[in-house]
This record gives C-alpha cells, sequence and structure tokens, in this order.
C-alpha cells in the first residue's frame, strides 16, 4: 500500500530532475507564465468530473524552457464551495471538513501569448 503513495511522488521528483537539464530558472511574475497558470487551472477544471472547482494555491516549483515559452508548473490547488462554471473562483473558500481536497500538479504548457493558445504537453496530478 505503501508503494502506491510513494509512487507518484517519485515519478514527480524524477520527471522534475530530468526536465532541469533544458529547463531554467525565471521570473514568476511574468505575464506569460502567469496566464499559463491560469490556463493550467482552466485546463484541470474543465477535465475533472468534480462539480466543484479548484483554485489555485501556489506555485511550488516552475521552470522554464530554455529559448522558448514552454513551462514546468508543479502547483498546488484546493477544492472549493463554488462550482467549476462559476464566476469568480479566485474569491470563493475553499471547502472544509468532509469536502476538503487538495491537489498537487504537474503540468507542461507551451504557451503562444500573441495568439492566445496553450498547449498542456503533460499533465500529473495527485491528491495531497
Amino acid at each position: 500500500m505503501l508503494w502506491k503513495a510513494v509512487l507518484p511522488v517519485a515519478f514527480i521528483v524524477l520527471g522534475i530532475r530530468v526536465f532541469s537539464l533544458r529547463f531554467i530558472e525565471f521570473d514568476k511574475n511574468d505575464n506569460h507564465f502567469v496566464v499559463s497558470v491560469e490556463h493550467v487551472v482552466f485546463h484541470f477544471n474543465e477535465n475533472q468530473d468534480d462539480d466543484f472547482a479548484y483554485k489555485f494555491l501556489r506555485v511550488r516549483r516552475s521552470l522554464r524552457e530554455k529559448f522558448s515559452l514552454k513551462y514546468l508548473v508543479d502547483l498546488e490547488m484546493g477544492r472549493t464551495l463554488c462550482g467549476k462554471y462559476d464566476e469568480d473562483i479566485d474569491n470563493c473558500p475553499l471547502q472544509e471538513g468532509l469536502g476538503e481536497k487538495k491537489v498537487r500538479c504537474t503540468y507542461i504548457v507551451e504557451t503562444q501569448v500573441w495568439v492566445t493558445k496553450f498547449t498542456v504537453l503533460n499533465s500529473t496530478c495527485e491528491q495531497t
């Protein structure tokens, strides 16, 4: 049973380590990155069977591929009281008690901001 919990974490750590060879640190306040994180959260909510929305809590780690707008984003999201199609998810309170859920996801997303195109190349999520 323990290996089921350790294995996904090991893949995330190994994946981040391999990608760090071609990815570099960058300014997390970069507009392209901020919009990419918003898209990743939207993508996550769209692909969940859950009726409740998850909102961005924090970026655990982020890297950018050298000479491109391809990002590796390791982030945490929490389940809110709002539905996933509600207007203002960012200001929605998190669920507590039995409904409380948090997920940690690692995404690789390619951004083409000049045409407002985002492509999720890879994603891995696990509940924390």
